[in-house]
């Protein structure tokens, strides 16, 4: 029987507008730091350990970032974020 002991999860996450809206770059940008931003909050305060490796702004106003978070809270899994 196997179980797993420790785990985190790497993500690459794209925040993006729908192309419908009719936006300038700058205002679907704004949106999508807003996101990211409610993303971070909801980790923060569900206690989800999370990094942010990389951020990137696309030249169509989406963001992409790639994040490694907690799988669950059961066990320790600081050697992943050290």
């Amino acid at each position: 029987m196997k179980r797993v002991k420790s785990a985190c999860i790497l993500q690459t996450l794209v925040f993006a507008q729908k192309n419908d809206l009719g936006l300038c770059r700058d205002a679907i940008l704004e949106q999508n730091r807003d996101e990211l931003a409610r993303y971070r909050k909801t980790m923060e305060r569900t206690h989800t350990r999370y990094q942010l490796l990389d951020e990137a702004e696309e030249a169509d106003g989406s963001i992409l970032v790639h994040v490694r978070k907690q799988y669950n809270d059961k066990t320790d899994v600081s050697k992943y974020f050290s």
